[in-house]
């Protein structure tokens, strides 16, 4: 296939260059975008380069399929722009994931739904939807979920590489300092306003991931809501969302208490997971994941799967996965597989 990537130098640009080179994705020519100020600069691929483009009238002709892994703006922009131009279109962003004529696609989830495309687009899920409905899919097939209650506890590659290194320059701030800091406090002096989050992320928590929206819920935590509705066909699961800033370098994490409307053992859920396509169980249900021990690597882990002793016949577990990887890039390059 003839292949355009729109963001190619951002940090899922990065990844999404890699998995399709580790996956063997049959492509014969590869154009990438970005923005002005990479325009020329050489990415490695497939043992050769590639050169960055900038987006511009007619840059899509002649390409089969177009990655796009832009902000929304751009994305609104430019991917009718390419499936104008005859391209199918995977787009990262939040643009058309609500729209019902653009499928939203979890590659072990809802594949089928890629065979509708009436704009020639088909969305990815956010990250931190993707990661849990990999896991929560096959539970909800068993028994439907009626009510989800969920924590997040998010990278901060999820704000680009511009989180990471705030990350990092906190980080080096308190070196040395964590008995000093631990007496003073905010008091300090080192835990200062950073430019991506109001409150210091280096050795803290920030409970607030996104943008404040309608009923003070946030646009991650909305996006979850209303994702996991569309991806899993089912406008009425109930859903409950906090979102919270944690400062791990990749990965996502998730908590969930799931009621369904028929009750669910540990047992049922263990063995449903455990042949869940796209899904690891950690130690029959009893173990811990960590974000450490998903990243780079492709399934979403699930462990501490417990019933609930509140509500019989509801269940708590406990997801992980990578955010660059399954969270956006690989499911990315799964979806166009399916295109295949």
């Amino acid at each position: 296939m003839r292949v355009g990537l729109m963001g190619a130098t951002g940090m899922v640009g990065t990844e999404m260059l890699r998995t399709l080179q580790e996956r063997a994705f049959p492509v014969s020519e590869l154009r990438v975008y970005a923005s002005p100020r990479s325009a020329g600069r050489k990415l490695a691929f497939n043992g050769g380069d590639v050169t960055c483009e900038v987006l511009r009238p007619g840059c899509f002709d002649g390409l089969d399929l177009v990655i796009v892994d832009v902000d929304e703006p751009l994305s609104i922009e430019w991917s009718p722009q390419a499936a104008a131009a005859g391209a199918k279109v995977i787009d990262k962003s939040s643009a058309f994931r609500m729209d019902p004529d653009v499928p939203l696609v979890v590659a072990e989830v809802n594949p089928e739904d890629m065979h509708d495309m009436p704009k020639g687009i088909a969305s990815c899920p956010n990250c931190t939807t993707m990661i849990p409905v990999t896991a929560l899919a096959p539970l909800h097939r068993a028994a439907r979920i009626e009510r989800m209650v969920i924590s997040t506890y998010q990278s901060v590659s999820g704000a680009g590489q511009v989180g990471v290194h705030e990350l990092d320059a906190q980080w080096a701030k308190l070196d040395g300092r964590s008995e000093e800091l631990r007496r003073a406090g905010s008091e300090s002096g080192f835990l200062v306003q950073g430019e991506v989050w109001a409150k210091p992320i280096a050795g803290n928590v920030i409970p607030l991931a996104g943008s404040v929206q309608e009923q003070g819920y946030t646009s991650e935590e909305w996006k979850m809501v209303r994702e996991s509705r569309k991806i899993l066909h089912d406008d009425e699961i109930r859903c409950t969302v906090t979102c919270v800033r944690v400062p791990v370098y990749v990965g996502h994490a998730v908590t969930a208490n799931v009621r369904f409307h028929r009750p669910m053992t540990k047992a049922e859920a263990v063995e449903l997971l455990r042949d869940a396509p796209g899904v690891l169980l950690v130690d029959d249900g009893d173990g811990y994941p960590t974000p450490q021990e998903a990243a780079g690597i492709d399934p979403v882990l699930v462990g501490r799967v417990r019933e609930d002793p509140s509500e019989p016949g509801s269940i708590d577990l406990w997801v992980t996965g990578d955010n660059l990887r399954k969270g956006a890039a690989l499911n990315g390059v799964q979806m166009a597989e399916l295109l295949l």
